[in-house]
């Protein structure tokens, strides 16, 4: 507003409301693999948005059911919602020398609203390492890995090195070495298969055994829609799994899951249920629990992207006191939808901005420095109920007949 060039009352409108910071989207899903269609959208991330979307563009009607159909499939029907699909076609031969093209994950990368990773089926080794890299390197997503093909359950509890092959170069099967997938806080590892009907327009309705990846996703989402990201996604069912392909008894789990394997249980009263949280960082690590990495993925993209405003702004104690005002507000809406811990804001989290983390040298590099501490809540993993016998005593408050 120009000097007033008249004399008069002159009023100015300002901005003085908080900018509001909204929580970055959690549920949509990037798969990667060979789709019914090898050379439809070859290379290319495609948005689908239901199981319809999906058979139009990489249907091929006259084709055969793939890993990455069937987990398109179990990501629509178990919750999600939204999905980028990218097919690797005829090209996945020669990306298999590439450990860093294996799964086409860098395709990915330009696409923000990703939140959830998976290349379903997809068990060697050096594709462990690329949907792990991806995700470490964004910071923003999470994978779901999918379990190799075992002779013993107990090979889930050492990590593999290397695919072995025979002398003819053929994979030489399941043996007793190492498959678990190296440790890594951004990816989680479910076991067995599952085991569900083919889906329409595929096959003649059989039983088949696909990889739980695309399914999980789907799961997440649902998780993420009806409790919030701050909720594990355990203890959950399937509306599409009939079976499993392995029966994993309590003493088995209990040796899987503190090696961040999760397993996919029966249980007679109700059914299939996911029935681990871990992500594949090791049993001591804060971030064990999938619901805690998943919740700082959306609080630190959130944060990001709601002060952005902030950059090439005066670095004094005016913009201090506003950033402490705006990540409050929505550490505040995070710790009322109950993904803090605490009784009070303050034993929930802080938000620290001031001349003791902006001391004029770090002022005068043009750096401004906001220091954010959260207590997630965690999941109750283990429940242990404690009963004894009661002798009784002091006057009844009521009665019973016989």
């Amino acid at each position: 507003m120009p000097p007033p060039s008249y004399p008069g009352i002159h009023v100015k409108e300002v901005s003085t409301g908080a900018r509001s910071i909204g929580a970055a989207g959690t549920s949509t899903a990037a798969l990667a693999g060979v789709s019914p269609d090898p050379e439809a959208h070859l290379n290319e991330p495609v948005p689908c948005n239901n199981w319809s979307e999906f058979l139009k563009e990489f249907g091929n009607r006259k084709g055969t059911a793939t890993d990455l159909a069937r987990a398109v499939y179990g990501f629509f029907m178990e919750g999600g919602g939204r999905c980028y699909v990218l097919n690797l076609g005829d090209a996945e031969a020669s990306l298999a020398g590439n450990p860093e093209q294996r799964t086409g994950l860098t395709t990915f990368e330009s696409i923000d609203d990703i939140a959830i990773v998976a290349a379903p089926g997809r068990t060697e080794v050096a594709d462990y390492s690329d949907i792990i890299s991806h995700c470490e390197r964004m910071e923003d997503r999470f994978g779901i890995l999918d379990p190799p093909e075992l002779q013993d359950v107990g090979q889930l509890t050492s990590i593999g090195t290397a695919s072995l092959t025979t002398e003819e170069g053929s994979s030489s099967g399941p043996t007793k070495a190492g498959v678990r997938p190296p440790n890594s806080a951004y990816c989680a590892l479910y076991y067995p298969k599952l085991i569900i009907r083919e889906p329409e327009p595929y096959g003649n309705g059989e039983n088949v055994a696909v990889p739980p990846s695309g399914h999980m996703a789907g799961i997440y989402a649902r998780t993420d829609r009806n409790r919030g990201v701050h909720k594990a996604p355990a203890n959950e069912g399937f509306r599409t799994a009939l079976g499993l392909t392995d029966r994993v008894a309590r003493f088995e789990q209990g040796g899987l899951n503190k090696h961040g394997v999760n397993c996919l249980r029966y249980f007679a009263s109700s059914g299939i249920r996911v029935w681990g949280a871990r992500t594949l960082a090791p049993e001591a690590s804060e971030w064990r629990y999938i619901n805690v990495r998943r919740l700082f993925n959306m609080v630190k993209e959130s944060i990001a992207e709601g002060t952005s405003w902030i950059v090439f702004e005066p670095n004094d104690e005016l913009l201090w006191g506003t950033v402490i005002r705006d990540v409050s507000a929505f550490l505040t809406t995070l710790w009322l939808d109950g993904a803090l811990f605490g009784a009070t804001p303050a034993e929930a989290f802080f938000v620290k901005c001031d001349a003791e983390n902006n001391p004029p040298e770090t002022r005068d590099q043009g750096q401004l420095i906001i220091d954010v501490g959260i207590a997630p809540v965690k999941p109750a993993e283990f429940v242990t109920f404690r009963i004894g016998q009661y002798a009784g005593g002091g006057a009844a408050s009521g009665s019973a007949e016989a």
